[in-house]
């Protein structure tokens, strides 16, 4: 938690710090009986899932009411509940395949009062509906992700200081998997965000659609 406090504790409510608080505790329980993330990294909740999927938010800076986000593949809730808690002016609509995951995630939600997100059970090609940013975190190669979603993205553009595009949290080289994109993309390593060592060879990963 003091590393959400470090990095967004000058734009965060005391209501919205609570909400971060509480993540910690009901993530634990939840992990316990449903295998949301490693059992050996529940530990590093904080630094590696929460404040990993707010690198959205450094990028992306503060958003017009309204905005719209698809995250795709949202497994327990990630990057689509730390995001929801930050910009609760905005839309999230969490997709995944996996049930018990999404279970984890609505009622994670609830617990702590979010009120500005909505859950889908199914693939992402039953998702017609088309929104400001498609996010994700690691859920497959990014050519593949932008194949699959670009059709979500919507041709609206709102007056947020990045236009609207897919923007996806990776690590490691990935130089191969957009060798064939014809779309511009744009990386950002997370350590120009974060001084964790965790952080070295992370990146987020934007493209304009």
């Amino acid at each position: 938690m003091e590393q959400i406090l470090k990095y967004f504790g000058d734009v965060l409510s005391a209501g919205q710090i609570e909400q971060f608080r509480a993540l910690g505790d009901l993530y634990a329980d939840w992990n316990a009986k449903i295998n949301v993330i490693s059992r050996k990294d529940i530990d590093n909740l904080y630094e590696r899932h929460i404040l990993h999927s707010l690198a959205i938010a450094k990028l992306l800076g503060p958003l017009q009411e309204g905005t719209t986000f698809l995250d795709m593949g949202t497994g327990g809730g990630f990057p689509g509940v730390p995001l929801a808690i930050a910009y609760p002016q905005c839309r999230f609509h969490l997709v995944d395949r996996i049930a018990k995951k999404l279970r984890v995630a609505e009622s994670i939600a609830n617990a702590v009062g979010i009120s500005n997100i909505t859950i889908q059970h199914g693939d992402i090609g039953e998702c017609h509906d088309r929104y400001n940013y498609v996010v994700s975190r690691a859920v497959m190669r990014l050519d593949q992700l932008i194949r699959l979603t670009r059709k979500n993205v919507s041709r609206d553009q709102s007056e947020n200081q990045y236009s609207n595009g897919i923007v996806c949290l990776k690590g490691g080289d990935i130089s191969d998997e957009y060798a064939g994109v014809q779309l511009p993309v744009i990386e950002f390593p997370l350590n120009e965000f974060f001084n964790e060592p965790f952080f070295d060879t992370k990146k987020l990963i934007y493209v304009p659609v």
